[in-house]
C-alpha cells in the first residue's frame, strides 16, 4: 500500500494513457463493422467470406501483429498507433458478426412495412434495421470495449504507456503492490466504459427500456392470474 499512496500521480497517469489507447479502437471497430456487416448480412455470397475472415484476424498472436503492422504502415516499431491499429483490427473481428446476426434479427415483416409506407433501401437501414438492431449491437460492443481494455496491456511490451506498463515494471523490480494496482485499474476501467456504454444505450434507445418494462408488466399480470 505504501508504493500505491507514493505513486498515485503515477497511477492516474498511465489511467490516462490507457483509457487514451482503449477509446480510439472501440469507435473506430464500430464505425468499420457496421458496412461490413451489412455487406455479411445483405448479401449471401459475402457473408460466408466476410465472417470467416473477420474469425481468422481475431485469431491472429498479438504480438507478432505488433511487428507486422510498422512494416506495413511505416510507423516506428514503438509508435502507440500500432497498438491501435492492432485494437482497431481485433475489434472489428469481433463485431462483424454481432453486426451481421443483429441486422438479421430484424423481421422480415418490419422491413416489408416500411417498404409500404415508402421508405427507401438507406432509409431501411438507418431509421428501421439499425435501430431495431441497436440492443444487439450495444452488447457486442461492450464486449469489445473489455476485449480492448484487456489487449491494450500488452501494448507495454512494445514500448506502449499504459496499465501494462505497471505489469512489466512491477515484474522487473519486484514490486507486487505495482502489479496489483495495474490488475484492479484495468479491471475498474472496464467497468467504466462498461457503464458508460449502458448509460448510452439507455440515452440512444429508450424503446428498449419500455419494453423491457412492458415485459415486467406481462410477467406481473400472469402471476396475479395464476395466484387468483
Amino acid at each position: 500500500m505504501t508504493w500505491i499512496w507514493s505513486n498515485l500521480d503515477l497511477l492516474w497517469d498511465r489511467t490516462l494513457d490507457h483509457l487514451v489507447l482503449s477509446v480510439p479502437p472501440i469507435l473506430l471497430s464500430f464505425l468499420f463493422a457496421v458496412p461490413l456487416g451489412w455487406l455479411a448480412n445483405r448479401y449471401r455470397l459475402s457473408r460466408g467470406v466476410i465472417l470467416t475472415a473477420s474469425g481468422l484476424l481475431y485469431a491472429i498472436p498479438s504480438l507478432p501483429l505488433f511487428f507486422v503492422i510498422p512494416a506495413v504502415v511505416g510507423t516506428s516499431l514503438r509508435s502507440p498507433l500500432n497498438l491501435i491499429i492492432a485494437l482497431t483490427l481485433y475489434g472489428v473481428a469481433l463485431m462483424v458478426r454481432v453486426v451481421a446476426d443483429g441486422l438479421a434479427s430484424v423481421d422480415k415483416d418490419v422491413r416489408q412495412s416500411a417498404v409500404a409506407v415508402g421508405y427507401s433501401g438507406w432509409s431501411i437501414f438507418w431509421q428501421v434495421e439499425l435501430p431495431m438492431a441497436g440492443p444487439v449491437l450495444l452488447a457486442g460492443l461492450r464486449v469489445v470495449a473489455v476485449s480492448t481494455v484487456s489487449l491494450a496491456t500488452v501494448g507495454a511490451v512494445i514500448g506502449a504507456q499504459s496499465l501494462g506498463s505497471l505489469f512489466t515494471d512491477g515484474f522487473q523490480r519486484g514490486i507486487q503492490a505495482e502489479i496489483i494496482a495495474g490488475i484492479v485499474l484495468t479491471v475498474a476501467l472496464a467497468l467504466l466504459l462498461d457503464g458508460a456504454l449502458v448509460l448510452l444505450g439507455r440515452i440512444l434507445l429508450p424503446w428498449t427500456l419500455l419494453a423491457a418494462a412492458g415485459r415486467r408488466a406481462l410477467r406481473v399480470a400472469r402471476a396475479a392470474e395464476v395466484s387468483a
